[in-house]
């Protein structure tokens, strides 16, 4: 007589079932790491790449520990510029003092990143005549560039500032002579030195010039007369006008000037605002970004879930598939069936081999109960088949008294 186990053992079966075994050694393809181009990022930002992490902190991320670049302070490199000085060398600016004048173009040279496409520099000369001692597109490195500034001589008499000026808009600030054109969004600064008073008018082609959208700064030395150069330069007046007593120490504006053409890492300086990473741009500006997984919002500041499954918080065992910006479930490799918590996997060929063993081994106790009662069963059936038997046999022989 063939066993079975009852309907109930097969009901119950999955719970007398042990937990479902750990994930395999080598269940599937291993996990990706994601990396992602960051930029120039931070204090120590060059251009790399940086692993993501799996999810943000929520800190703004400044890219502290990333290797590379750091120069100074770490938060200041000079802006892309088309830069050009107007100097005074007329007859009141003795040789020395001329020379003061070159130390200074010089020394803002140095805190200047000089190149095709960073900052160029020209050099207008002037007394009563003007003359351009070479263009923009003339020198891309610091070493000549200080070497021509070296070489310039003073042209004496006279003092045609308006001149100069005019000059340096009508052919120093021209493509043809190396100036970027408006597409490229490299400002265009003159700076002009004079110790006079100017013998030309000055108010309408400084106004010009500004108008063109060359930004003026007026450095006045000694006897310079300062209306004139609050005519020259650019607003606010208070940043583009400076003034010095002497030669002697014009040398020290060159800090100034450092600082007014630094431009100003934010990202370096957490003042970005960036919600998860901040990267920097060129001349100065910067953008924000977000960690893999995560859209940057409409504020270009803030970040929200795109992809929970990118955040590496999702729970799947194995695999893990997006239904949308903030939905997901859990799916296994070939081979293996999702458990009933919807996130960890079981193996096909393990799970039937515990319901073959659960067939053969069963329950003892219902198997043992089984037995008794299929002894039993036959015994009655033989005690019948004997009463049977013997009813059937009185029955005959009265019918054949």
């Amino acid at each position: 007589m063939p066993r079975r186990l009852p309907g109930l053992l097969l009901l119950l079966w999955p719970l007398l079932l042990p937990p479902p075994p750990a994930a395999p050694a080598n269940p599937g393809p291993p996990a990706r790491t994601v990396f992602r181009r960051l930029g120039t990022l931070g204090p120590r930002g060059s251009p790399g790449r940086h692993p993501a992490p799996a999810a943000p902190t929520g800190a703004p991320y400044s890219g502290a520990g990333l290797p590379g670049g750091a120069r100074g302070a770490g938060v200041c490199k000079s802006r892309p510029l088309d830069l050009v000085f107007i100097i005074d060398s007329s007859r009141s600016v003795r040789p020395l003092e001329f020379t003061k004048v070159k130390t200074f173009v010089s020394r803002i040279i140095d805190t200047l990143d000089i190149g095709e496409a960073n900052t160029r520099v020209a050099v207008v000369n002037y007394a009563s005549t003007v003359k351009i001692e070479f263009h923009l597109q003339a020198h891309s490195d610091k070493q000549s560039l200080k070497q021509a500034v070296g070489r310039i001589t003073p042209l004496s008499t006279g003092t045609m500032s308006g001149l100069a000026i005019q000059t340096a808009m009508e052919e120093a600030f021209t493509v043809e002579a190396g100036a970027r054109g408006p597409s490229s969004n490299i400002p265009k600064v003159a700076i002009i030195v004079t110790d006079g008073r100017p013998q030309d008018q000055v108010n309408e082609v400084a106004a010009r010039a500004r108008a063109s959208g060359i930004e003026l700064y007026a450095v006045g030395v000694g006897r310079a007369d300062m209306e004139s150069l609050k005519m020259i330069a650019s607003e606010p007046l208070d940043e583009h006008v400076f003034y010095v007593e002497t030669y002697g120490v014009i040398e020290k504006l060159s800090s100034r000037f450092q600082e007014t053409f630094c431009a100003q890492d934010q990202c370096a300086s957490g003042t970005h605002g960036c919600q998860h990473l901040c990267v920097s741009d060129r001349a100065g500006s910067h953008h924000c970004e977000c960690y893999e997984g995560y859209a940057l919002n409409e504020d270009k500041k803030t970040c929200s879930v795109r992809d929970k499954c990118a955040l590496g918080s999702h729970g799947c065992q194995h695999i893990c598939v997006s239904d949308g910006a903030a939905s997901y479930h859990c799916d296994c490799y070939t081979g293996f069936t999702l458990n009933e918590d919807k996130k960890t996997c079981s193996a096909i060929e393990e799970a039937r081999r515990l319901i073959s063993t659960a067939d053969t081994c069963g329950c003892e106790a219902t198997l043992a109960f089984q037995d008794k009662v299929s002894s039993y069963l036959q015994r009655l059936n033989t005690k019948i088949d004997d009463i049977l038997a013997k009813l059937q046999a009185n029955e005959y022989g009265q019918i054949h008294r």
